[in-house]
């Protein structure tokens, strides 16, 4: 099964994608979606959206997992909920079936532990997917835990 995996953001949108058979869990592709911080937030949802698609024809992945947001005080929290509608939207208009995930959750299921910290789910995406270095930035590293709980949990 291929999953993509997507930690949401306005500036940034991590994505990871994996295909997990019954032997084995690889790490196909990682990396981010990032949007011009000059262009407006209507403009930088357009990229958004226009780059997922993109990421989707490449990898047609047949499960897309994505971190539902935790709610704090923060200037970009409409932003990124903004961003996250745009990336529900795409995947729906593709016909890509969603799971969503909040963050204790996936660090649950990929570190044992709903208050594992940054450096543990890293680890665990590492050893899960037989990872030589840390995947770069940490929005992939976490789009890649999203993926792996999407199939944990399945």
């Amino acid at each position: 099964m291929r999953i993509l995996g997507i930690d949401p953001g306005l500036a940034r949108v991590g994505y990871g994608i994996v295909e997990i058979s019954s032997t084995q869990k690889d790490m196909l592709d990682c990396g981010i979606i990032r949007t011009e911080p000059a262009n407006n937030e209507g403009e930088r949802m357009v990229e958004i959206a226009k780059d997922l698609r993109q990421l989707i024809q490449k990898w047609s992945p047949e499960l897309a997992a994505v971190e539902k947001f935790f709610f704090y005080r923060s200037s970009t929290t409409i932003s990124v909920v903004q961003a996250r509608g745009v990336i529900i939207m795409t995947l729906s208009s593709l016909n890509i079936p969603i799971v969503e995930f909040p963050p204790m959750q996936i660090k649950l299921a990929v570190a044992g532990s709903g208050k594992a910290n940054k450096d543990e789910v890293l680890d665990a995406v590492m050893r899960e997917l037989n990872l030589g270095h840390p995947p770069r930035p940490d929005d992939a590293a976490d789009a890649l835990a999203i993926a792996l709980t999407a199939w944990i949990q399945r």
